[in-house]
């Protein structure tokens, strides 16, 4: 190979490519991780080489994920380290307050504006019946950088924003707190806001809980690192060969013409978005957590078997909870908590998780979703004042998970559908049109669909001493074996993997 088409190569690794993003699950990543591990075993263990070194690397990966959009990762590095300066510098309360709001203001008001204006000037449009246009600001100013205008009208929404905004704001409000110090290094910050396992679509991580490990020297055990491949090997068997054939075999079909497909179909696809959407995000999580603890670095669960709650109250403890804890103390709490009594706490429940679909999604139907959850969790606060006794029954606790369950999966089909009325059609088909004599012609067409529901569910719900046992087990085998394992995990995904590779579902937040 001459020297000139090895750098073609390298140029084109480095560029980013619109139609071929970087992802967890394209082969290029590994290559990309790969030499990330080379070169960090020619760095020096010192603290300072190894941040700097990762830092460099994180950029270029959200480069090489969302294009110029990373220059406005560069900009909220920029400023929250300013912010956590100024809050560093100032003593007097009214001063760090100000300093706070406007730090606090600037954030929503850039993650507003690439979110939310589309959904803004639309839903004005059709309230009001104007005819009011919007800009994109932003490409327009790379146009006048780079001498070319864009032709983008549109406002597009840049990949992770969501996440690594809600890490600023934990960043800036810890500062103010007390809880942590303000970092002197724009380097330290900068690795924080931008590490790039979780920047994309999560885990939100915070500032108390990783900045302090930036400082600490790298240790891994065999054992962890263990855990890790484990972690890693889970995630892309639920992203891949779960919710992947699940999303482009039942759920996809099914979602774009309801009314095409019989009342079993449609609830058969409600079952498989549920889990499609639990496997696909847990699964990114896992990945994610995996590849942090090969890198040195412990970040929290996200996930821990949503679908066993017994309660909406539960379930949030149990789904994402990175950012239902974020919603908690950053929002819940502030807004009264339940510190003033039942119709304070249900208010700030109600508007804390109307938020929180706004946060999902700039629609009238993440709205709803977030409302109904909101509803669903002051109803759970309100059975949960019934006695003890009656609640620890057995009984009890199983059909509370049943409803549970179906209650969250009945809302999954709102976040799920574009509108209200594909979302209605959904509902409509399978209160209307349903006959389980249509189940074993179900499961005979869509075998394999209904063997990966089977088997997903399966995993789900069973016994957590097995998971714990099956990852024990993993964990204490030969690395001869471990390697083996993860080759055949490797052909069963290259073989099951589609053409098409499918986003993470949370890259869209």
């Amino acid at each position: 190979m001459d020297f000139s088409s090895l750098w073609e190569r390298i140029t084109d690794f480095l560029s980013y490519n619109d139609l071929h993003p970087l992802l967890f699950t394209h082969v290029g990543f590994w290559i990309f991780f790969l030499i990330l591990g080379i070169g960090l075993i020619f760095i020096d263990k010192r603290n300072t080489a190894r941040v700097v070194y990762l830092f460099a690397f994180s950029l270029l990966f959200y480069y090489k994920s969302c294009g110029l959009f990373f220059l406005l990762i560069l900009l909220s590095i920029a400023f929250n380290y300013w912010v956590g300066l100024l809050l560093g510098r100032y003593k007097e309360h009214r001063t760090r307050k100000t300093i706070l709001s406007v730090a606090v203001g600037l954030n929503l008001l850039l993650l507003a504006y690439f979110k939310y204006t589309l959904f803004f000037v639309n839903s004005v449009n059709e309230l009001f019946d104007t005819t009011i246009t919007h800009t994109n600001i932003f490409a327009q100013f790379l146009g006048w950088i780079v001498g070319n205008p864009s032709s983008v009208t549109m406002v597009l929404l840049p990949v992770g924003i969501s996440f690594y905004t809600f890490q600023a704001i934990s960043y800036v409000v810890d500062v103010y707190r007390g809880d942590i110090a303000p970092l002197r290094r724009i380097v330290d910050f900068g690795f924080y806001l931008s590490f790039f396992p979780q920047l994309i679509a999560g885990p939100i991580v915070r500032a108390s809980e990783f900045i302090p490990q930036i400082h600490k020297p790298y240790e891994l055990s065999p054992r962890e690192a263990s855990h890790a491949l484990f972690l890693i090997l889970i995630g892309l068997f639920k992203k891949i060969i779960l919710s992947d054939y699940l999303a482009l075999n039942l759920v996809d079909r099914v979602f774009d013409n309801p009314i095409a497909y019989s009342g079993v179909e449609n609830l058969m696809a409600s079952y498989g978005y549920a889990l499609q959407i639990y496997c696909d995000f847990s699964g990114y999580t896992d990945i994610a957590i995996g590849i942090a603890l090969l890198l040195g670095y412990r970040l929290s669960i996200n996930f821990n078997f949503p679908y066993k709650a017994t309660s909406m109250t539960d379930f949030w403890r149990r789904w994402h909870i990175s950012l239902s804890t974020w919603l908690r103390d950053y929002l819940y709490i502030p807004l009264g908590g339940n510190r003033h009594g039942r119709v304070v706490m249900w208010s700030s429940l109600m508007l804390t998780m109307l938020l929180g679909g706004l946060w999902h999604g700039a629609s009238w139907t993440f709205v709803f979703w977030g409302g109904a959850h909101g509803l669903g969790l002051v109803v759970s606060k309100m059975i949960d004042r019934l006695p003890k006794d009656f609640l620890s029954r057995p009984a009890v606790i199983m059909a509370r998970k049943i409803l549970c369950f179906h209650y969250v999966v009945f809302l999954w089909i709102f976040f799920r559908s574009s509108n209200f009325e594909q979302a209605l059609q959904v509902l409509e088909q399978i209160f209307t049109a349903f006959d389980m004599r249509h189940l074993p012609e179900f499961i005979s067409g869509y075998w394999a669909a209904s063997l990966l529901l089977f088997i997903g569910y399966f995993l789900h719900w069973m016994p957590t001493q097995w998971i714990e046992r099956i990852r024990g087990a993993f964990i204490s085998v030969h690395w001869g074996w471990k390697f083996a394992i993860t080759l055949l995990i490797a052909l069963v995904i290259l073989r099951v993997q589609t053409a098409d590779l499918q986003p993470f579902i949370y890259f869209d937040f």
